[in-house]
């Protein structure tokens, strides 16, 4: 132990470990280290080593207050103790800058966005929804627009999460979203998106008999007319709705992939009324055709007036509202061509119209060729040529007598003036007692001719 020529123990200066003892590695004196600059007088006895030992500790203890109170306004030893983590840590929120994952403040969520139409999608079903949702964020600025400079109407929820388009889009058109997120840290993105519409080539429409507004008897069929093959005729059916005011059910019956009827079991009820409300914008057709219209028909149905035209008594009679109202005799098809059985339903009128024997296969030199003519008061029953008309000058003698047509049903100027005058579209023949057979299915509207349990099967 070395002693300070003032009589103090130089080690009462040395560190002390943890137990109080003294640390040996820092009071030898041999393990003390001097700077070669450092000068000293040899004649104090010792004194200069102790002064320049004294003023090491000091520096040392000098850096020690330093580094602590460093440490303590930086925070780093915060949590040391409990009472110590008491200060308040700004959340991510209130700053918005953080969007990774961080030791002790929390992480932003990025909004993530759902855009139906997705971005880019083509051949889009101009009836599909369009809509955005957003999740960790709110949505603000929508807009959808087409090139053609149509603006689509839509609405924001009122929290911001989502936008959903009020009017239909076009058809063969491309869209642009443009549109604002912003997250929970408030940070705000614009973004854009766009999509395109079905093509033209790939739009169905749909012609309606009876026309809208019009005026038809009581058999006539409600008939739709393609311009696309129906692949899915559930789902067209299921967008037409039938209703009349007398409260009749109906069906429909497809005569091919382009055309189906509709009709109640019973002919329709005598002056009623029948609303068409055809829903077929963006339903599908299958193979990629797509309904491209909306639209409610209405026709109104007059006074039942029913014809029986009896190729044996050779009469044809007609009931108003089943009380008759008029008979006259007739000429029917003969037996080379009878005139067809079953129901018929009128369809047009001809003042005069012109026959010419060759368009049902007849030539010159054939006993039944009759050239060209002109026939009055011409009400047509079939597309192929079966009309209601006045017989001609030398057929007049057989009416009331025997059968010389060609199928139509032949009766006399007052006759067929009066059904020319009286009866028209919708109204029903009934051919009875012919040795034809019923008319095919696409000359004319023979759908009363079928059984009601096969025209209601699809």
């Amino acid at each position: 132990m070395g002693h300070h020529p003032d009589g103090e123990d130089v080690d009462d200066f040395a560190p002390l470990d943890e137990f109080g003892n003294v640390d040996a590695s820092e009071s030898s004196d041999a393990n003390e280290s001097f700077d070669a600059n450092e000068s000293f007088d040899a004649t104090h006895d010792g004194h200069a080593v102790y002064t320049d030992k004294k003023r090491r500790r000091f520096r040392k203890a000098a850096w020690i207050v330093v580094v602590c109170l460093v440490a303590a306004l930086s925070g780093t030893f915060a949590a040391v103790a409990p009472h110590a983590a008491s200060a308040a840590i700004e959340s991510e929120g209130s700053a918005g800058e953080r969007s990774q994952a961080a030791a002790v403040l929390p992480v932003v969520k990025p909004a993530s966005v759902v855009a139906s139409p997705v971005s880019g999608a083509k051949q889009v079903n101009p009836a599909a929804p369009v809509t955005i949702a957003v999740k960790d964020g709110t949505l603000d600025r929508v807009s959808l627009t087409s090139t053609k400079g149509t603006t689509v109407d839509g609405a924001l929820t009122p929290d911001g999460l989502s936008w959903t388009a009020s009017t239909p889009l076009e058809f063969n058109s491309s869209y642009t979203f443009n549109y604002t997120v912003a997250d929970a840290a408030g940070r705000a993105t614009s973004k854009t998106e766009s999509f395109t519409t079905v093509s033209t080539q790939n739009e169905a429409d749909a012609a309606m008999y009876p026309l809208d507004g019009s005026k038809v008897g009581v058999a006539q069929p409600l008939q739709l007319t393609f311009s696309e093959p129906v692949v899915n005729k559930a789902a067209v059916e299921a967008a037409i709705k039938v209703t009349s005011t007398s409260g009749q059910a109906g069906a429909f019956h497809w005569f091919s992939d382009t055309m189906v009827r509709y009709r109640p079991e019973n002919f329709w009820a005598a002056n009623s009324t029948v609303t068409v409300d055809l829903k077929l914008f963006g339903v599908d057709f299958g193979n990629g055709q797509i309904g491209n219209f909306n639209r409610t028909n209405t026709f109104k149905i007059g006074d039942k007036k029913v014809a029986i035209a009896d190729a044996v008594s050779h009469t044809f009679t007609v009931s108003i509202n089943d009380q008759q109202v008029g008979e006259w005799p007739d000429t029917m098809g003969d037996t080379r061509f009878p005139s067809a059985r079953g129901y018929l339903v009128l369809m047009e009128k001809y003042r005069v119209e012109h026959m010419d024997a060759s368009t049902i296969g007849l030539k010159p030199g054939d006993p039944a060729y009759y050239g060209q003519l002109d026939v009055n008061y011409a009400t047509r029953l079939t597309p192929s040529g079966e009309f209601i008309h006045q017989a001609t000058d030398s057929a007049l003698p057989y009416i009331g007598v025997t059968n010389l047509s060609h199928g139509c049903v032949g009766l006399g100027p007052d006759g067929a003036k009066w059904v020319f005058d009286n009866m028209g579209t919708g109204d029903v023949v009934q051919v009875v007692n012919t040795q034809g057979d019923y008319a095919n299915f696409d000359d004319g509207f023979g759908d009363w001719n079928i059984p009601w349990a096969q025209y209601a099967k699809r």
